[in-house]
């Protein structure tokens, strides 16, 4: 089932005040990069980011969902709605992620 654009929209809109926010379609489905770094994407109509300590520290009872069939699991982001939480998850990510990467 492809994700609904108008969900992408809503995400987007919640981190409009982050720099660096971009998107890329791929088979219906959105992938979620912050200046550069793949953090999540919009599947199923479900917001997921990568399970990486960063993103575990801020959501420690987040569930652990697969993207698509062959897929590393992702955490489920249930608090969309609070854009000031999902602005500081996104950043957390991204410095999460350079540290991981050593960049």
């Amino acid at each position: 089932m492809a994700s609904d654009r108008d969900y992408l929209a809503f995400i987007l809109e919640q981190l409009s005040g982050l720099d660096g926010i971009s998107y890329r379609q791929m088979m219906g489905e959105y992938i979620i990069y912050c200046r550069g770094k793949i953090i999540g994407g919009i599947y199923d109509d479900r917001f997921l980011v990568k399970d990486i300590p960063s993103a575990r520290a801020m959501m420690p009872d987040a569930v652990t969902e697969i993207p698509y069939e062959g897929a590393r699991g992702m955490l489920l982001v249930d608090k969309v709605d609070d854009r000031d939480f999902l602005n500081d998850l996104i950043l957390a990510i991204h410095d999460g992620l350079r540290q991981l990467l050593g960049d």
